[in-house]
């Protein structure tokens, strides 16, 4: 079938003269020569392969074809119209939905406030937020589900990336213990220590094991960081934990120590899907989030 090849000036000029019902008038409202506009209908007629229009003398009608033409020549028009509102409500952020993964600890001490400033900017802005640890997070990134993911460890070199904080990693324990008065402690002086250790799919659990942080044999192994603290209050152990996941320490008979060694960094990223743009909305919380780590 050979295509049609109609503009939208051309469809204009047709619902003009399906209304006016009289070439001369139609021309006008188009502002076109009398020849110029009768070329035009008879332009849109052969490319639809049947007349549209009875003509007479005075008057001009459509066509039971004309008829059927013209209500779906109006129908697309309010599909356009319905369809450009739509991509004005998301341009401006009145409407849309964004997706964020986050590690647990940025998204107990960045998100809450950044999805507070985000809703009260864009209220309308349907939010998802995963609280997640580094593979989830990248996994929900993989399949589409999330629009960006803030995480701190795990392969990366499949997304685009950007360093939003470099964390220092600080020694918890109880503040009776010998560590607890010092202004800095060594990863080496904690080497005959019993230390609290976060699981293997952990990012803090992996960037030790990067700095040679050994695991002795028979060491706590735990899942999620409120366990560490309470362990640790215990005086089963101490902990070595990265600056964001400090709240959970905050209690009383603990203490934080900052490690002073310089090359034990956890780096906070914010990965995307390469190759794929973001929505207006998904980029709005893009900066809020780089506000909120640079805070």
């Amino acid at each position: 079938m050979k295509p049609i090849n109609l503009s939208a000036r051309d469809l204009e000029a047709f619902l003009v003269l399906a209304q006016a019902q009289h070439f001369t008038r139609a021309a006008e409202r188009c502002h076109l020569s009398q020849s110029a506009f009768s070329q035009k209908i008879a332009r849109i007629e052969r490319a639809a392969g049947v007349a549209l229009f009875e003509r007479s003398t005075r008057h001009v009608t459509l066509t039971p074809e004309g008829e059927v033409f013209a209500e779906e020549v109006r129908r697309i028009q309010q599909d356009l119209q319905h369809a450009l509102s739509h991509l004005q409500d998301l341009a401006t952020r009145r409407i849309g939905k964004v997706a964020v993964a986050a590690l647990p600890s940025v998204a107990a001490e960045w998100m809450p406030q950044v999805i507070a400033r985000y809703r009260a900017a864009h209220p309308m802005i349907r939010i998802a937020l995963y609280d997640t640890l580094a593979g989830g997070g990248l996994a929900l990134l993989r399949e589409g589900r999330v629009d960006m993911a803030v995480t701190a460890g795990g392969d990366l070199r499949e997304f685009a990336t950007e360093v939003l904080k470099s964390e220092r990693f600080f020694l918890v324990c109880r503040k009776d213990h010998a560590f607890a008065r010092r202004r800095s402690v060594a990863l080496a002086q904690l080497r005959d220590e019993d230390v609290v250790h976060l699981a293997r799919g952990s990012s803090v659990r992996q960037h030790l094991e990067a700095a040679q942080v050994a695991v002795a044999t028979g060491a706590l192994e735990v899942e999620h960081l409120a366990t560490v603290a309470a362990l640790v209050a215990q005086g089963l152990g101490v902990s070595v934990v990265p600056e964001l996941t400090l709240f959970h320490f905050e209690r009383a008979g603990l203490a934080a120590v900052p490690l002073r060694d310089a090359a034990l960094r956890r780096p906070v990223v914010l990965a995307r899907r390469k190759g794929k743009a973001l929505s207006v909305a998904a980029q709005a919380m893009v900066e809020m989030i780089r506000e909120r780590a640079a805070a």
